[in-house]
């Protein structure tokens, strides 16, 4: 190793580079500090092509100190010699940096390590399901879902098949009470006998038996002409009709029921019509009698008839009539609606034999029958 303050000797050979010791001097830069105790001050040994000190430097602040050579070596130490620069392809070409020691160069050595797509939202931001698989909720909603919409849309296709839309209670009854007629025994339509507590003249009680039913069928000539014709908005589905006599067989009243085609609206359009235009109360629409042989009612034709009324109901396909005379076959010159002929103080024939009550309360118990069997109250008590 030279000799402190000596320069070495120059060296043509190629060494190996200084060890850290000879880079960083060990020694803190001692000029202007004076000298060691015990003994003189004596320089540093500084390494060779460096600058010498000045006087003026009097901190120990580390001096920027040039590269050695790159042949420069220390002897006795084991550090491996640099890698060889790639030679400029210029005469004035730069020094380049080695790419393997670039932190943007492709062959970094180092793993590459990149952050997943974080769950909850997609690319657009929108909210998605956490996890591959549904919740059990969900899968459980799901199914009720299913089951419910299947349930309705059979309960719905059967309401449909059977010719009901289900949806309304009323619309139900109307429809059942247009199918009484083929469904309900002819005596709880048509009772053998029926009683009329307080319903005769001035109160007093009445009881009709039935003596002769008709066969069903349709309406052709069950009516007189206008008559037909007034009823012939609603159609006419099936007439039924049955003859009663009082207890005495004096009187003898027909009672009918007409199943008509219309709906609840035609129905509500044609009560409407009799009520304004009166028409209940017209002689030219009476309705025709039922006159059975072999009964009391055998001679109970056109002429015979004193009393009569029809009801059109609302909440049932059916139209109520009923006309009374005397059994005994006698015509009646001027007939009179029962409206009228069971009037107080009303003195006509009819009223006077009780016909318009006969008329009225066999019509109302008949009414009460068909209603007893659809479920719905009575509209007309009496």
């Amino acid at each position: 190793m030279p000799q402190s303050g000596a320069a070495a000797p120059p060296s043509s050979a190629a060494a190996p580079p200084p060890s850290p010791s000879a880079r960083f001097p060990d020694a803190a830069p001692t000029v202007g500090r004076g000298a060691p105790r015990g003994g003189a001050a004596q320089a540093p040994s500084r390494r060779p092509g460096a600058p010498a000190q000045t006087p003026t430097e009097t901190t120990a602040r580390l001096r920027p100190i040039p590269a050695a050579p790159e042949a420069e070596t220390a002897a006795g130490t084991d550090v491996p010699a640099p890698r060889a620069a790639v030679p400029p392809s210029g005469p004035a070409a730069p020094r380049t940096p080695d790419p393997a020691l670039s932190w943007s160069t492709p062959h970094d050595p180092r793993p590459l390590i990149s952050f997943g797509e974080p769950e909850g939202y997609d690319g657009l931001a929108r909210p998605r399901p956490l996890g591959g698989r549904p919740r059990p909720q969900a899968v459980a909603a799901a199914v009720c879902l299913v089951l419910g919409v299947g349930l309705l849309t059979g309960a719905v296709t059967g309401s449909w098949l059977a010719g009901d839309s289900g949806d309304d209670g009323a619309r139900s009854a109307y429809t059942e009470a247009g199918d009484l007629w083929h469904s309900v025994p002819v005596d709880q339509l048509f009772p053998p006998t029926l009683l009329g507590k307080g319903a005769g003249p001035g109160g007093a009680d009445r009881t009709w038996t039935r003596v002769a039913v008709a066969p069903d069928g349709d309406c052709a000539g069950a009516f007189d002409r206008l008559l037909a014709k007034a009823l012939d908005p609603v159609g006419c589905s099936r007439l039924l009709r049955a003859t009663y006599t009082d207890a005495t067989q004096s009187y003898v009243t027909t009672v009918g029921l007409l199943f008509t085609k219309a709906d609840a609206a035609a129905m509500t359009a044609l009560a409407d019509r009799f009520e304004k235009q009166g028409l209940g109360r017209r002689e030219d629409l009476m309705p025709l009698p039922y006159a059975a042989k072999d009964t009391v009612a055998e001679g109970f034709g056109a002429p015979q008839r004193a009393s009569w009324t029809v009801s059109v109901l609302t909440d049932a396909p059916v139209v109520v009539y009923a006309v009374s005379g005397w059994a005994d076959g006698r015509t009646v010159d001027e007939p009179e609606p029962a409206e009228e002929a069971i009037e107080s103080g009303a003195a006509s024939a009819p009223a006077q034999a009780g016909l318009g009550h006969d008329a009225k309360g066999l019509a109302d118990r008949v009414e009460r029958a068909l209603r007893k069997n659809i479920g719905t109250p009575t509209e007309h008590p009496s």
